[in-house]
């Protein structure tokens, strides 16, 4: 089986608290994930995330073709770190850690480690030479952009302030 690993680290301008109480909502995975991508949760417990939680949605990665994905909480300590696993779904392994740092100014440091396998032997591995890695590169890079759109909005609008009042002087 061949290990792939994908990792990330954004830097937001919200408290570890404010990122926890969005990412520990399993309703706002859908508010990240590309709208082209007919992402739809099924079912959950309507409840903060918790170790031993399951999440069960579909979705349409690839050429419209609908999956159903469900996914276990199996590790969270709130305010720090939580891991998903896919228990059944189009990989033949996903465990996703997500990480939340404080950092100097108050602010978030992210950082997302995903390994993943693919079943079918040779054909998976030209499957995520030709597609999957690229697709996946998508995905996070979109999340990397709504993340910024959401959370680090103000952040923008205080450099554009602050290059404004530099132009002015």
């Amino acid at each position: 089986m061949k290990l792939y690993k994908i990792a990330t680290v954004q830097y937001v301008d919200a408290t570890v608290e404010e990122c926890w109480d969005f990412f520990s909502n399993p309703k706002n995975l859908q508010t990240i994930t590309l709208d082209n991508m007919n992402f739809e949760i099924k079912d959950f417990d309507d409840k903060r995330m918790y170790p031993g939680q399951i999440i069960t949605y579909t979705l349409r990665p690839l050429l419209g073709i609908k999956i159903s994905w469900v996914t276990e909480i199996t590790a969270s300590e709130e305010n720090h770190y939580f891991i998903d696993v896919q228990r059944f779904g189009p990989y033949k392994l996903w465990h996703h850690k997500h990480f939340f740092e404080k950092t100097a100014d108050g602010g978030t440091k992210m950082t997302d480690v995903v390994h993943y396998a693919l079943p079918l032997g040779i054909l998976g591995r030209i499957m995520n030479r030709l597609i999957i890695k690229n697709k996946l590169k998508t995905i996070f890079d979109y999340r990397h952009n709504k993340i910024d759109e959401l959370f680090n909005s103000k952040l923008q609008t205080k450099i554009i302030q602050i290059n404004a009042e530099q132009k002015s002087i």
